[in-house]
């Protein structure tokens, strides 16, 4: 048996590599999540889930979303409070409101808001 014979039974046996998803958000975002009453702005982005297997488990089974696309950090705010946000980007879509969130944090991570996003500040750019 030669190298190259064995190849597809290799093949077949490696796990399958996660769903590639691009991310349709960026940082300085404003977002809402599509089922339940928050916004916020992004200040970050995982490629693919990277929280805790606790958190996971806690989002009841029938609305917990897949794991293998793009997750955001989000400066959130709600009626009742602001706070950090960990959203798929299937629960994500763009607000059109256009007007500013409000989350104490957001002067120290963004400058300006126009156009229904946030500038990053300088020195938090790469």
């Amino acid at each position: 048996m030669d190298e190259h014979s064995a190849l597809p039974a290799i093949i077949a046996a490696a796990p399958l590599a996660p769903l590639v998803t691009h991310a349709r958000f960026a940082i300085g975002d404003v977002v809402r999540h599509r089922l339940l009453s928050f916004r916020g702005v992004i200040f970050d982005v995982d490629p693919v889930f990277a929280n805790s297997d606790e958190w996971y488990e806690a989002i009841p089974e029938d609305i917990r979303p897949a794991k293998d696309q793009p997750f955001y950090h989000l400066l959130a705010e709600n009626a009742e409070s602001s706070y950090v946000a960990y959203v798929s980007q299937q629960n994500l879509v763009a607000d059109d409101s256009e007007e500013p969130v409000d989350h104490p944090a957001i002067a120290g991570l963004f400058d300006a808001y126009a156009d229904g996003r946030y500038q990053l500040r300088r020195e938090h750019r790469h």
